[in-house]
């Protein structure tokens, strides 16, 4: 089954691209989850419009990511949430609010789609989140979670 895939899925392959899956997977899964869409011969510019915003979006090039890869590493990054009074939080810190925090802290634009965190950080203190920014390039931010 052909499809174009409209997010990043790990190990497929990036916005925009047209790939080959199993029809299973692609039927059961990608389309449902709303990560692909059925390929079309009118899909030309289907793929065209998600690769452009997908280079809006992302950052430059190689050395560009290197730049932004310092300058958040380097700093601690402060994420305020409610918690109760043992220090558990009220749900868990959302991969929008971490981007809104490091964009906040550094400067720097970073889509929420790029983040990605091991474990739902439930729990106020010091957590560690992986930034891909680049192909190549990942960051690991320390990210601090404080009670408001």
């Amino acid at each position: 089954m052909k499809l174009i895939l409209t997010q990043e899925v790990t190990g497929l392959g990036g916005p925009g691209d047209v790939v080959e899956v199993k029809d299973g997977y692609g039927r059961n899964y990608l389309v449902p989850q709303g990560v692909a869409i059925r390929w079309t011969r009118g899909g030309e510019k289907t793929v065209e419009s998600i690769k452009a915003a997908r280079s809006s979006r992302a950052v430059r090039d190689l050395g560009h990511a290197e730049e932004v890869k310092a300058k958040i590493e380097g700093q601690t990054v402060n994420v305020s949430v409610k918690a109760g009074e043992t220090g558990r939080l009220f749900g868990a810190v959302t991969v929008a609010e971490i981007a809104a925090a490091i964009s906040e802290a550094s400067g720097e634009s970073v889509d929420k789609r790029t983040i990605a965190v091991d474990h739902a950080v439930r729990t106020l203190g010091s957590h560690q989140v992986t930034v891909r920014l680049h192909e190549d390039v990942l960051a690991t931010v320390a990210i601090n979670v404080v009670k408001a």
